[in-house]
């Protein structure tokens, strides 16, 4: 059976769609939304059977923590036993947004959510739709991306009917997201902060509200504390290499074997003539990049190449959560 799909509008959310997500939700039921980063897959975060069934559909690991999304930092609160002061400033400065907060968790929170872990991943998403959402339903929600474990992240709602089609109930179909890179996720149950995982948004941005921060310090042993931080993560199909230095060479060589080879770079005009090479042509700006990556990607493996090259971007802070999704995405080291 396909997974039914209701069309909503990405900026005024119809009620009666919204209603009937939460209807299925309430049920315990599988819901994948937009949010402004990419498509999420949502259930009932106090209810352990409609969590369970998201590592089923996702083929999730059990010890990969979700994040859960509420409706406003009051709602967060009441998921918390603490809530330090550092949690205040970044909430009141970047929610609704892409930043995902852990902190130390109420007991409330069913352990299936955090992996057993002492934390739970909290946010408070931007998406009109996403928003509504929580607001209508009146419980947090549970939400991993809305695609197959390690696989690619879905920007697009065709993105999700292909990964999950049939496993999920219901998708509300409002477009592209906007963003395209998950949210930057910031562990506050310690002192000074550490970063998890770079997002949209820069840990710059962070430090100017908190202070200095611990930068993608290595996750402890024990229960890991936030999604995305699995060393192989966010991958397409076809195996993927970064590249730093001459990714030319290397698809041109792969191209003369007879590969079909996916590239996506900043340049290599003179290669467009090689009738085995998909080139895909990514913006400078890292803004733009972020928003294309995934969809990019998506599109090389529709096309059925065997191998993917990507031109890696600048390693400087502003593109420090693209290149982390590009190493996760990858076959082997750069």
């Amino acid at each position: 059976m396909h997974t039914r799909v209701l069309r909503v509008d990405p900026v005024i959310p119809e009620p009666a769609v919204l209603a009937e997500a939460a209807s299925v939700l309430r049920r315990g039921g599988l819901v994948a939304f937009p949010t402004e980063t990419v498509y999420g897959l949502g259930a009932n975060a106090s209810d352990p059977d409609a969590v369970a069934r998201i590592f089923r559909a996702k083929g999730r690991p059990a010890g990969n923590p979700l994040i859960v999304h509420v409706a406003a930092k009051d709602q967060a609160q009441e998921l918390t036993s603490e809530w330090p002061e550092a949690a205040d400033r970044l909430s009141a400065r970047f929610w609704p947004g892409p930043l995902t907060l852990v902190l130390l968790r109420n007991p409330r929170v069913p352990d299936i959510v955090t992996a057993g872990g002492a934390t739970v991943a909290l946010r408070v998403p931007a998406h009109p739709v996403a928003l509504a959402l929580l607001r209508t339903v009146h419980t947090p929600l549970a939400a991993p991306s809305a695609n197959r474990s390690s696989h690619l992240s879905p920007t697009r709602p065709e993105h999700v009917r292909r990964s999950l089609d049939g496993r999920i109930d219901l998708l509300l179909d409002a477009g592209s997201t906007t963003g395209g890179v998950e949210s930057t996720v910031l562990d506050v149950s310690t002192s000074p902060p550490r970063l998890l995982r770079p997002g949209l948004i820069s840990p710059a941005q962070i430090e100017a509200v908190v202070g200095p921060i611990q930068r993608l310090a290595s996750p402890a042993g024990g229960a890991l504390r936030s999604p995305g931080l699995l060393a192989r993560h966010y991958a397409p199909t076809a195996p993927l290499e970064c590249v730093n230095v001459d990714a030319a060479a290397r698809v041109e060589a792969l191209c003369r074997t007879g590969m079909r080879v996916g590239w996506l770079t900043f340049t290599g005009a003179e290669l467009a003539h090689l009738p085995e090479l998909r080139r895909i042509m990514m913006p400078s700006d890292v803004t733009a990049y972020a928003a294309e990556m995934y969809a990019a990607l998506h599109s090389l493996d529709e096309a059925g190449v065997e191998r993917i090259i990507v031109t890696m971007p600048p390693d400087t802070e502003e593109w420090l959560a693209v290149r982390d999704r590009l190493r996760r995405a990858s076959s082997g080291p750069i």
